[in-house]
């Protein structure tokens, strides 16, 4: 019996990838070392499945999702250039999940596209998921995934109890599995910026910094909305999913970097099993 054997926060900014940087490759550079560093401990990790949770895949009404196709691909175009990802999910980890969070009550669904299954069934993949698989994924090691669709419609405390149900399906399995939370922080860091400038922002990127340093994630939970709104996150729901899973998992946080570049924070955190 395998289990979740590593967990991260990480953000999905398509700067952070060098041929899509451009003119912003230096501006990104220390996010992208803290990818970098992500990356090396995920390899070490070596999980067999990926579950990824990401702000923008499906935007279903009032409900969770768990895509259940058998392939997901996407790509990101920036600076003239593109990258593309192909990826093989894990369709029957993906059906426990659904399951076991049906029978808990939790709002979920399990959206597969095209065909049952086979090389059509394949649902596109969002710069959410894509860009930190570019960084997770290693040529010659077979490793599928999982993507979940956070719902923000609901209360914050299910979208925590899907994450408990995730790494209870994943504690009983035969996978070595990692979660990745792939979050932007607060988006209102700049005037000029396309949410304009708010205090709450700095406010709640300190907050998200002070809980991981504190190993203590589980305190985004206590975040006001008010805080929320004016911050402008695509983090705190897929965050409260990492949570979840860190109420079943003990395991010890580190941050390994933390700018804004721009008009969005982003973040980079790593999660190690406790032994």
């Amino acid at each position: 019996m395998m289990a979740i054997v590593y967990a991260c926060i990480a953000p999905h900014g398509e700067e952070i990838v060098p041929r899509l940087a451009g003119k912003d490759l230096a501006l990104f550079s220390p996010t992208r070392k803290g990818m970098r560093g992500l990356a090396a401990q995920i390899s070490a990790a070596a999980p067999e499945t990926v579950v990824i949770a990401s702000p923008h895949n499906l935007r279903l009404r009032r409900v969770i999702g768990v895509v259940t196709s058998q392939y997901s691909t996407g790509v990101v175009s920036r600076a003239g250039r593109e990258l593309r990802v192909r990826a093989e999910c894990d369709r029957d980890l993906a059906t426990e999940i659904v399951e076991r969070a049906e029978d808990r009550g939790i709002p979920v669904v399990g959206p597969n596209y095209g065909t049952d299954s086979g090389p059509l069934s394949s649902i596109p993949m969002d710069w959410g998921t894509l860009i930190p698989l570019s960084y997770f994924l290693r040529a010659g090691r077979k490793t599928r995934i999982v993507i979940v669709t956070p719902c923000r419609e609901i209360r914050l405390g299910a979208n925590f109890e899907f994450g408990k149900v995730v790494a209870e399906v994943a504690e009983e399995s035969s996978r070595r599995i990692a979660f990745v939370a792939s979050a932007d922080q607060a988006h209102a860091h700049l005037k000029s910026g396309p949410y304009g400038y708010s205090r709450e922002a700095a406010r709640y990127d300190t907050a998200v910094l002070e809980s991981i340093r504190a190993n203590k994630l589980g305190a985004i939970m206590g975040l006001s909305p008010r805080l929320v709104e004016g911050a402008k996150p695509d983090s705190l729901w897929q965050m409260a999913m990492l949570a979840g899973v860190l109420d079943i998992v003990p395991m010890t946080s580190e941050v390994l970097s933390y700018q804004v570049p721009t008009y969005f924070g982003m973040l980079c955190a790593g999660f190690t099993r406790c032994s």
